[in-house]
């Protein structure tokens, strides 16, 4: 299966670039082989990086809270295989945070958070083993940064689904899709005064959606299961909202919900 599906990302992704030069005049361009591969990943992941939600923090000009992010020492104490990746998940938003900011201490201190949590998730194979190197490489240029944290997503996610692992592959996105939406909702005390910040909550509707499709591909799951129920609420609220526009209710239940999803899966109490 997925092979199929990395045959149809690379079509459409081809298809894609040719559509755009089918009535062009010939240039120079060649489409080259880092094009495809990445138009391939980012068309098989299945929900945008948590990079979409800092980026568009960071341009609204929201401050940054290193405080707001999960503490690098919880790490130690994640002994189960979900725990580790959903917090992977976790660690990989706010690593996404540091690195839309230029947070380079915080970027090489998540990094080494991240390096554990996929050593003791046995994906070692998945992320290139010079890749703390590179982002220390890269301390000022961002674009470069992204690209490299993008690179190690897809790899682990189309790791994990080789090898057989899809439901840890799941987690690890909702990990990374919860902290996201965590960190949007908890910027600011006075969210919901902020219209921008409430068009960054309201986007997070279709990845909730796809979310939960994902989710329910998995029934029965010990681990899988119980987080699609947590997110069952805040689905309704999304599916609650109308063309009017959110409400300040609607916003203060997103927000608690959402931290209450979040507090269960960086507690390494239970």
């Amino acid at each position: 299966m997925n092979k199929i599906l990395h045959l149809a990302a690379f079509a459409v992704a081809l298809a894609a670039t040719s559509c755009t030069t089918c009535n062009q005049q010939p240039t120079e361009e060649v489409l080259t082989k880092q094009d495809v591969d990445k138009n391939v990943r980012e068309f098989v992941y299945p929900l945008p990086t948590a990079f979409q939600v800092t980026d568009m923090l960071n341009r609204i000009e929201a401050a940054y809270i290193i405080d707001i992010c999960n503490d690098q020492a919880n790490a130690e104490r994640y002994l189960t295989e979900s725990k580790r990746a959903l917090n992977l998940g976790i660690y990989s938003a706010d690593l996404c945070y540091a690195s839309t900011y230029n947070q380079q201490a915080n970027v090489m201190e998540y990094t080494e958070v991240i390096k554990k949590l996929i050593d003791e998730l046995d994906m070692t194979k998945a992320v290139d083993p010079e890749l703390p190197s590179k982002l220390e490489g890269n301390e000022n240029n961002k674009d470069e940064s992204t690209q490299l944290i993008s690179e190690a997503f897809y790899d682990c996610y189309d790791y994990l689904n080789k090898n057989d692992r899809s439901p840890v592959a799941i987690m690890v996105v909702a990990g990374s899709w919860i902290e996201g939406l965590y960190i949007a909702t908890h910027i600011s005390e006075y969210t919901f005064d902020n219209k921008e910040m409430v068009k960054i909550i309201m986007t997070q509707k279709e990845p909730l959606d796809k979310l939960m499709d994902l989710l329910a591909k998995y029934p029965g799951n010990s681990n899988v299961e119980p987080l699609r129920t947590s997110l069952e609420p805040l689905h309704a609220i999304y599916n609650s909202i109308d063309e009017s526009g959110i409400s300040e209710e609607q916003s203060n239940n997103i927000k608690v919900i959402i931290s209450a999803i979040r507090k269960n899966i960086v507690d390494y109490n239970n």
